[in-house]
């Protein structure tokens, strides 16, 4: 019986160690770690359904989904929905994942290996009650009979531990050894997903044909570093977008649709350069820094000319697509115009339709026209305050006219302002430049985890004994067992192939007599 001073003791310690113990244990329990893993799958359903920012594939997602549910979006960003993995509440279940996977798995995997190594156990007193029981007597030694059950066992790949008068053996390790991998495996992959959050990056980058990405952070319209990444550190290469070709569904139900889409490129890295060509699916790998194809579009080639007719901007300018047939819009901002700023919002429609409206007919570039709205007055670009390239602050603009350009034609502006000039289209591709240090760790995770599955849905764990006793008229008497340890029943016809096996040592003293199971 406890008594008063014991008891209290016990009460003494639950504030500490105890009630530490038990946070740790319940932390640590299978059940948990299930529970979290639930929990981190339901996390990420609002990541896969809702747009999140600083997505290299679709960078304006957010602002159209903000513009389409005005309402809604607000609440939504107030509780990070819209940047689930990088989230407070989602790292923090992942770490706690993390915490409980390693507490639960670590000391699994040692109580599985030292499983897989132990010797077989002794059999029960009583054979007779356990699975594919056999009792046969033979005219043979009792240490011949053991040797020769021994060679069998051994023979069909049994581990095996002997006696005087019996044989345990256990077949079916790579059972628990592929528990082990299984269970391991998802440690693993969670380590390599860490690795991938905290040290890689990613980075999106649009290039017009004829230009050049050189990998350093300022080259990138939009950079999202891991949180140990230092972006000083970038793997040195630059690529230039030679040409982009393009080809789209002339007919039929998919009228428009994508049929080719390849980049041709030229990199350098390290004093090598070669050239390559990236596809959808197919990156281009450079010293572990990937750029995937992520879109394209159109860029119109203008000239602007100011109210003294100097050239003041000549070039090809981003339009960003707006619907599937290319239908695209951008502004073009012009702040040495003199005597006023020009800027311009345009919409460029690859294949114009004949009569006249708004939105591009085909994505290809077969009647392309140039829709203008011009401006001047002051920019704003001199405020410091930093602006979009893809909009115009129209705060302290003036709009002076509108027109509608094909190539080759010039649009006067009034009052002596200027001029712009249509002269051409060139295409740009939208580049998704990733580093994934993690990427090779959850390959291994897969694998381990595919072996370690298939190991122990498919291999059967049993046990044999077999137990040999002399007679008193001399003889022995041999008795065969064997025991499933998984809910799959023992081979079929394996207890006769085996004692068929032992038993040819001798011919037999007296018919073979089988016991119940």
């Amino acid at each position: 019986m406890a008594t008063e001073n014991s008891i209290g003791a016990l009460r003494g310690s639950a504030p500490g160690w105890g009630w530490g113990r038990w946070m740790w244990r319940t932390l640590t329990s299978m059940r948990t770690a299930v529970m979290l893993l639930a929990l981190l799958a339901v996390a990420a359903v609002p990541g896969s359904v809702l747009p999140q920012r600083n997505v290299a594939s679709d960078p304006a997602a957010v602002v159209r989904y903000e513009a389409e549910h005005p309402r809604l979006a607000p609440w939504l960003d107030r509780m990070g929905l819209f940047e689930v993995y990088s989230s407070p509440w989602f790292a923090a279940t992942y770490l706690l994942l993390l915490f409980s996977m390693t507490g639960c798995v670590i000391p699994r995997c040692a109580r599985l290996w030292r499983e897989s190594r132990a010797t077989p156990p002794p059999g029960p007193r009583r054979l007779d009650r356990m699975d594919s029981y056999h009792r046969v007597t033979l005219d043979a030694p009792r240490g011949v009979v053991l040797a020769r059950a021994a060679a069998v066992l051994r023979g069909r790949g049994y581990r095996i531990s002997t006696s005087d008068t019996e044989i345990a053996a256990e077949k079916g390790y790579a059972r628990e050894l592929g528990n082990l991998a299984f269970h391991l495996s998802l440690l693993v992959l969670l380590v390599g997903m860490a690795g991938s959050k905290l040290l890689g990056y990613e980075g999106r980058v649009a290039l017009v044909e004829g230009e050049t990405f050189t990998n350093v952070s300022s080259s990138y319209d939009a950079l999202t570093p891991a949180a140990l990444m230092d972006v000083d550190d970038l793997t040195p290469f630059s690529v230039t977008l030679r040409t982009l070709e393009t080809a789209f569904a002339p007919s039929g139900p998919k009228v428009g649709e994508p049929r080719k889409f390849d980049a041709h490129v030229s990199y350098t890295s390290a004093g090598d350069e070669g050239s390559a060509t990236i596809r959808p699916n197919e990156p281009l790998d450079v010293e572990g820094t990937k750029l995937f194809l992520s879109g394209h579009g159109y860029a119109p080639k203008v000239t602007v000319r100011d109210g003294r007719g100097d050239v003041v901007f000549s070039d090809a300018v981003i339009f960003l697509p707006s619907d599937g047939a290319l239908t695209s819009d951008g502004v073009i901002k012009v702040p040495s115009a003199e005597p006023r700023q020009l800027g311009f919002e345009g919409v460029l429609l690859p294949t114009a339709p004949p009569a006249g409206g708004s939105r591009s007919e085909f994505p290809a570039l077969w009647a392309p026209r140039l829709d203008l709205v011009a401006y001047t007055g002051d920019l704003g670009m001199d405020a410091g305050v930093p602006q979009s390239v893809f909009t115009l602050d129209k705060s302290d603009l003036q709009p002076i006219g509108r027109e509608s350009l094909r190539i080759g034609e010039t649009m006067e502006l009034p009052n002596g302002a200027g001029s712009i000039t249509f002269d051409g289209v060139a295409r740009f591709a939208n580049f998704q430049v990733a580093r994934d240090p993690g990427k090779e760790i959850a390959l291994v995770a897969g694998l381990l985890l595919l072996v370690g599955l298939t190991a122990s849905l498919i291999v059967r764990r049993r046990r044999q004994w077999v137990r040999v006793t002399d007679l008193p008229d001399g003889g022995v008497r041999i008795e065969l067992a064997g025991r499933s340890l998984t809910r799959r029943t023992l081979p079929d016809g394996e207890a006769d192939e085996l004692l068929a096996l032992v038993t040819t040592v001798s011919p037999e003293r007296s018919n073979r007599l089988r016991s119940p199971a």
